[in-house]
């Protein structure tokens, strides 16, 4: 199991990277630490199955929110645009997560596995997070079944068959407590509309960005956009453009010995002073203060 104290986005589309997942074996399990980082909005082209050890974790969707505590966990669909954040508890935020390709399970494109247990699911507009609480007798069963699948020794033999079966074992019961859920809702081409948005200025950061280039990106209106982002992620697009600059600025303290002038030009921050106002308004240091 690997332990994560970071995550990390591709540059230029907001997929979140996944060390040590590949196509030969598309599985991993990790410990995520959440009090040592923030978690951005992302998505990932895995299904992600979690449980909170400790501490509280509130999910975001453009959808939706949920606040999940310790002894709680739930399903992220495949592809569903989120975040996450750490809620004052007392106790550190420690989530289990096991992220998979859907594929895993039902094995060949195609097959009839995949059409008749996993796509019913994958696919449904409906089901973008699927929570499970241990209140309800057969949701504790599955947490349960969560928790014991992290035991797996990765040394023992035929452990991956014995993690696959386990994982089939969950998805079948979570097909059942997704049943009246299912094919519920439509498709929203909103969505796409705002991450081309996102994506945009994921590959532009570093230039001056107008509302005006933002819509006619994905072929919007200035007021379409703003609705978007604001209905969507709960900002206004110049929020996000803030946002998302303040966070590759906040990376390159952390991993260069780039002066404060060259990161605030280098992320599109403008000068020095402005960039350390508003990052002192963001984090509640300075810069400098943040570095060391």
């Amino acid at each position: 199991m690997k332990i994560v104290r970071n995550a990390e986005v591709k540059e230029n589309t907001s997929e979140e990277l996944l060390p040590g997942f590949s196509p030969e074996f598309p599985y991993i399990c990790t410990l995520a630490e959440l009090d040592a980082y923030q978690v951005p909005w992302h998505w990932h082209k895995t299904v992600e199955l979690f449980y909170i050890q400790s501490g509280i974790l509130e999910y975001t969707t453009p959808h939706g929110s949920w606040v999940f505590p310790a002894g709680s966990g739930g399903l992220l669909n495949a592809d569903v645009l989120h975040r996450s954040a750490v809620h004052a508890s007392g106790s550190p935020t420690i989530q289990l997560l096991h992220l998979f390709d859907p594929s895993f399970l039902s094995g060949a494109p195609g097959s009839r596995m995949e059409k008749k247990y996993i796509l019913p699911l994958t696919v449904s507009s409906g089901i973008e997070m699927l929570p499970l609480h241990p209140e309800i007798p057969a949701q504790k069963d599955i947490l349960e079944d969560i928790k014991r699948i992290f035991e797996l020794s990765e040394e023992e033999w035929g452990y991956e068959f014995h993690l696959r079966e386990s994982l089939v074992q969950v998805w079948l019961k979570l097909l059942e407590q997704a049943g009246p859920m299912l094919n519920k809702g439509a498709s929203n081409a909103g969505d796409e509309k705002l991450k081309s948005m996102m994506i945009y200025v994921h590959e532009h950061y570093r230039e001056p960005i107008t509302i005006d280039q933002l819509a006619r990106s994905v072929h919007v209106s200035r007021r379409v956009c703003f609705r978007l982002f604001q209905q969507n992620l709960h900002m206004s697009p110049l929020q996000y453009m803030q946002s998302y600059r303040l966070q590759k600025a906040r990376h390159l303290l952390q991993t260069t010995a780039e002066s404060i002038t060259a990161i605030a030009h280098s992320c599109g921050l403008g000068t020095s002073s402005y960039f350390s106002r508003i990052f002192r308004k963001e984090f509640g240091v300075s810069p400098r203060e943040y570095r060391k």
